[in-house]
């Protein structure tokens, strides 16, 4: 299978047109011609992970944050974006990323985190949209992919508000998490998204869901819900780590025979001491 073909799958699953208005997903670096050695999957494309890639034979990389955000006037290797773009090129390594159109799509990283926390019964809150992709029904008329902001889902069994914490720290090995006052009652429903959520938080509490799950929030936002709903935010690596599943998924459903790799190098930039 050749690259183009694995990013075609990327975005049929995930249209680019999910995306956030400033968000730079898709092919980032490459060409696509070329037949898949492997692929290596990761969340941060770093320069150590480029040589993981390399040494493990891979020519393509998927990440979930895009390397480049903003537009190179010059790669003359002055920071680590333009030192990765010559590795890269030199080295012929192609690199795409999934960013906030996976986050938004059906099955995506939301659903994932929701799949890691047992949440039963899920659909989006938030702002939906649907687009259209690349494929077309019997009918040729364009098919389309309906995504939202966050997921929202329920527990099978209801949880303590100390117990929804410690299954929080223990499916996305977080020493600690950053939470609002312990509610006192049980936590039936739950409103969550991946990364920089924080947005979400007043259309979790207007759906009427008893607890908010992301990766950041700013110090001012948890004033004011006490016993209103449980805020627990467990860092943004940390509630995304399991896109690379979802990639693999993706691309595994397309071909058997393409190697994939989960990336082994934690490219968390926040050190917890």
């Amino acid at each position: 299978m050749k690259i183009f073909e694995v990013v075609n799958a990327l975005e049929r699953f995930a249209p680019l047109p999910l995306q956030a208005d400033y968000d730079n997903a898709g092919l980032q670096i490459g060409l696509t011609e070329a037949e898949v050695s492997g692929a290596l999957l990761c969340l941060d494309v770093t320069e150590q992970v480029v040589d993981e890639a390399i040494s493990l034979g891979c020519n393509l990389i998927v990440s979930h944050h895009p390397l480049i955000f903003h537009k190179l006037s010059r790669i003359v290797g002055e920071d680590y974006v333009q030192r990765i773009v010559m590795k890269a090129i030199e080295k012929h390594v192609a690199i795409a990323s999934m960013h906030t159109n996976i986050d938004s799509a059906p099955g995506g990283v939301n659903f994932k985190i929701a799949e890691k926390m047992g949440l039963q019964n899920l659909r989006f809150f938030g702002k939906e949209q649907t687009v259209e992709t690349s494929e077309v029904d019997e009918n040729d008329a364009p098919m389309t992919v309906t995504g939202g902001e966050g997921v929202i889902g329920e527990f099978a069994e209801p949880l303590a508000a100390d117990d929804f914490i410690i299954m929080l720290k223990h499916e996305f090995h977080v020493e600690s998490v950053c939470a609002n006052q312990l509610l006192r009652r049980e936590i039936r429903s739950c409103a969550l998204c991946g990364g920089s959520g924080a947005f979400l938080l007043p259309e979790a509490i207007a759906a009427h869901s008893d607890a908010f799950v992301t990766g950041e929030m700013h110090y001012h936002e948890y004033f004011g819900h006490e016993q209103e709903i449980q805020i627990a935010v467990i860092g943004h690596y940390q509630s995304e780590q399991y896109t690379t599943e979802v990639f693999r998924d993706i691309i595994e459903a397309q071909s058997s025979t393409i190697p994939c790799y989960f990336s082994k190098i934690n490219t968390n930039p926040i050190i917890y001491l």
